[in-house]
């Protein structure tokens, strides 16, 4: 996958202005100021190949699907990672 390929959604969860400033709270820690509100869907163009690749189980967050789009027609490469994924790994104690 080519760095200038891929493109990151996210979900805002909130917004808060502070003076001049807007913060944006969206799923997978990425931060846009903009004219947006929570439930709207914030695309983040360029996140290229580091998207997947720098991503960990932090705090059991799971790995984002990939899915190839073109033109017109999207294809599922790898499936978004569950919290059964998680549980299956673990061996217990």
């Amino acid at each position: 996958m080519a760095g200038p390929a891929g493109v990151a959604l996210y979900r805002v969860l909130a917004v808060k202005h502070t003076g001049e400033k807007v913060f944006v709270a969206v799923v997978g820690r990425h931060c846009e100021a903009g004219d947006i509100h929570p439930g709207d869907l914030l695309a983040v163009p360029v996140a290229g190949a580091h998207q997947l690749s720098m991503t960990s189980g932090y705090n059991l967050v799971g790995r984002p699907a990939v899915i190839a789009v073109h033109e017109g027609t999207a294809r599922l490469l790898v499936r978004r990672e569950t919290l059964e994924d998680f549980r299956r790994r673990d061996i217990g104690g």
